[in-house]
């Protein structure tokens, strides 16, 4: 593990998901920029200290001089936006699987980098977009795929938060401090952080990509660089267009994301909030409740399934779906054994590249005020 030490928030989430089934084991890290705090991160999670590196190069070096039975198999990297391009493309260049937090990289000319190392080395390169990772996101799918909604139409997707609706960053609040700064952060805010994943599930559950935007970022709180709250209209590859909202001061809200996809015969609708539920709205029959664990699911829902019926499975377990998903990739590999498709189903560099696409063109959307915004005379 890359990041994740001492006082970070998403490095112990990474670590859950990654010991839930048993199939992956964290034997080394370099947990901060600061080589002692790394140290003492490390053996917080007793890790042996002279598997507890000073930094992330002497780690990535060190690792691919073990015999391969004992190095590292894949590194995760759990640190802010602008620290995931360097440690990617050396443990890609020294021969170490990725799965890496999103966004990707910083910005778009990274991911592409990235990209093209991640395709010549032949390596397997997750993004941890979480949601994806819910049965009911993957039954969703597989109805829009299999054509039961007919024709998509429709696509709403909002992620709001309220927990930057104050001045955070000027506290010594860790996570707002970075996340609002673009020298770390990258070119957006709540559309970067948390837009991104609304944008992946609208992509993923449809099956189409975002093919033209058009957006409103705004930052509330005074003093603020990066954006704080936005909206964004969508045009889908197929036609069908949709609205895309992230908001970070959204008072109140915790992590309300939702989906809603609408096409000729009915719609769906899921909620993070809510995750073992699946509404289907139908055209001309009743509405219908799909529910995680009960009656006749497709595969790719049922194989991501953990727990019996009406227990809560939430957060922790679709993004441990990631995780497993790349320890059965990774096992087949060692072995030289062909893997369960259904098991190849988790985000990749792609996925990543194309986050770092709808960040880019959502900012100089938001930037452009004289060819979206058609003024309404004001009535006395």
């Amino acid at each position: 593990m890359i990041g994740g030490g001492r006082g970070a928030f998403i490095g112990a989430v990474h670590r859950m998901a990654a010991a839930l089934d048993g199939q992956i084991d964290l034997v080394c890290g370099a947990f901060s920029s600061d080589p002692e705090r790394s140290r003492l991160s490390g053996g917080d999670l007793f890790l042996p200290a002279e598997r507890c590196y000073g930094t992330y190069e002497e780690m990535i070096r060190t690792e691919a001089t073990l015999p391969e039975h004992v190095r590292m198999d894949v590194v995760s990297i759990v640190t802010p936006n602008h620290m995931h391009f360097g440690p990617a493309m050396m443990a890609l260049e020294h021969g170490f699987h990725v799965i890496c937090d999103k966004p990707v990289c910083l910005n778009l000319q990274e991911a592409k980098i990235l990209r093209e190392k991640v395709q010549s080395t032949g390596l397997l390169f997750a993004l941890t977009h979480t949601y994806t990772g819910y049965p009911m996101v993957k039954q969703a799918r597989q109805m829009i795929a299999h054509g039961e909604l007919g024709t998509i139409r429709r696509v709403v997707v909002e992620y709001p938060q309220g927990w930057l609706s104050t001045d955070q960053e000027s506290t010594d609040h860790k996570q707002a401090s970075w996340r609002t700064d673009p020298e770390r952060s990258g070119a957006a805010g709540a559309m970067g952080d948390i837009g991104t994943h609304a944008e992946n599930l609208a992509e993923y559950v449809t099956g189409l990509k975002i093919e033209s935007i058009c957006a409103d970022l705004y930052a509330h709180v005074p003093g603020r660089r990066l954006d704080d709250d936005g909206s964004v209209l969508l045009r889908m590859d197929n036609g069908a267009r949709g609205v895309l909202y992230a908001s970070q001061i959204s008072a109140g809200e915790e992590n309300n994301l939702k989906i809603r996809v609408y096409g000729e015969k009915g719609g769906l609708e899921w909620a993070q909030m809510e995750p073992n539920s699946l509404i289907v709205r139908w055209l001309d029959k009743p509405m219908q409740v799909y529910r995680t664990g009960v009656g006749p699911l497709y595969p790719e829902a049922q194989v991501h399934t953990r727990i019996p019926a009406g227990h809560p499975e939430g957060y922790l377990e679709a993004f441990a779906n990631i995780y497993r998903n790349v320890a059965y990739c990774l096992q087949a590999r060692i072995a030289d054994e062909a893997v369960d498709p259904l098991y190849l189903d988790f985000p990749t560099i792609n996925d990543g590249v194309r986050g770092m696409e709808f960040i880019e063109a959502v900012v100089r959307s938001g930037k452009d005020e004289t060819t979206k915004w058609i003024l309404l005379p004001m009535v006395e």
